[in-house]
């Protein structure tokens, strides 16, 4: 099971932080910056989903809370 475990517009904030959070160990869903199913580039209402394993979440979603505000300040 994967969990959200944050929600960005921006998909160039979603493929940095899914980079980011691989590169420190974390397994992000595949395709997640891509769009919902079947309809490239086209996202829900609140964003882009990063979704990450439930055993992960926790962990994960405070890399990705401080990722994300940073990226957002400048």
């Amino acid at each position: 099971m994967f969990e959200t475990v944050a929600t960005v517009e921006d998909p160039s904030i979603a493929r940095v932080l899914i980079a980011a959070l691989s590169a420190h160990g974390f397994h992000p869903r595949e395709g997640a910056q891509h769009g919902l199913p079947g309809l490239s580039g086209v996202y829900g209402p609140k964003g882009i989903p990063i979704e990450l394993p439930e055993e992960e979440a926790a962990d994960g979603r405070l890399l990705a809370e401080v990722l994300v505000k940073d990226m957002l300040a400048r």
